[in-house]
């Protein structure tokens, strides 16, 4: 399989990491508008073969889109970062245009990759995508809430003193601050979070809190570095291996709703089958009214947004 990653940045250079020496990857590429650092970063790789046991992918520097031709997935990291007395809107005209540009780069030489958006605000960056391009709806896949999901179960898993794998649980909706958690959906070793902690005599878990303490995880690895890499590499790295192996899992990333749960030409995370073909299906849970009203008002709020976004860029929303 072949993988381009786009941005050499913090993010980017560490999905190669897992891709180098956890993937199957016989060839990626870095692709970097700053040709220098996307080499400086694959020279320095290229000296991990001889000390690791990971397979010896073929790694590439690039900033030409030529490299890319037949890629089979393609990340897109490059974009810009917030800035301090920047909006949430500023952010979102500057990387939809920039995704947008990056994306039809990609779809001149390789049609029919799958691409993955890292660039905040991935949802709103994706739907311009999906509705600028060629690309079919579930091959633009952004990364979505499966960080939110990832601290979510580390939160809980803290909480018991369990494995972080043995809790079960979603994020859902908007990656940031129009997210929400379905009590029904978590789970502990495999029982409802709420028996789980009365036959343990531990508090149960509020899910509100919980949601609260998963906002306030990224917004703390923020405020102490400028930036989340690691859970975030790790998230798209997971997205790639269900799409390399085929592995048809169930993974909260976002993709464009088109009529599931009532919601259309919205990008939201829900839990959808990822495999070999993108996001293959997204799954009807039966949420309580109370969470489908709250997925409702959050894809409203969206919508909102690309619609902002939309009039001030002249993108196709």
């Amino acid at each position: 399989m072949k993988i381009g990653v786009i941005g050499a940045g913090a993010v980017g250079v560490g999905i190669c990491n897992y891709l180098l020496t956890l993937g199957s990857v016989s060839e990626l590429v870095l692709l970097d508008k700053n040709l220098d650092r996307a080499e400086g970063e694959v020279f320095d790789f290229r000296h991990t073969a001889a000390l690791t046991f990971s397979k010896n992918t073929h790694i590439v520097p690039t900033d030409n889109y030529l490299t890319l031709i037949s890629a089979d997935v393609v990340v897109i990291t490059a974009g810009a970062q917030i800035k301090q007395g920047q909006t949430r809107i500023d952010l979102a005209e500057i990387n939809s245009k920039i995704g947008v540009e990056i994306a039809k780069e990609v779809e001149r030489v390789a049609p029919k990759a799958t691409l993955i958006v890292v660039s905040n605000p991935c949802d709103i960056v994706a739907h311009f995508i999906a509705k600028n391009t060629g690309f079919p709806r579930e091959k633009v896949i952004s990364s979505g809430c499966v960080i939110d999901t990832a601290r979510l179960m580390s939160i809980v898993a803290n909480r018991v003193n369990l494995d972080p794998k043995n809790v079960f649980g979603y994020v859902l909706g908007e990656h940031g601050s129009n997210c929400f958690t379905p009590k029904s959906l978590i789970s502990i070793a495999g029982q409802p979070a709420d028996y789980y902690c009365d036959t343990h005599h531990m508090e149960r878990i509020c899910a509100d809190e919980l949601l609260e303490s998963v906002k306030q995880a990224g917004y703390e690895i923020f405020k102490r570095k400028q930036n989340t890499t690691h859970g975030i590499a790790a998230s798209v790295f997971r997205i790639i291996q269900a799409i390399m192996i085929d592995e048809r899992s169930v993974l909260p990333v976002a993709t464009l709703l088109n009529g599931q749960y009532g919601i259309h030409d919205v990008v939201l995370s829900l839990p959808t089958v990822v495999g070999r073909n993108g996001a293959e299906s997204i799954l009807n849970h039966p949420f309580t009214e109370e969470e489908t009203r709250a997925l409702l008002e959050i894809a409203k709020n969206v919508t909102n947004v690309v619609a902002e976004v939309a009039q001030k860029t002249q993108l196709q929303a």
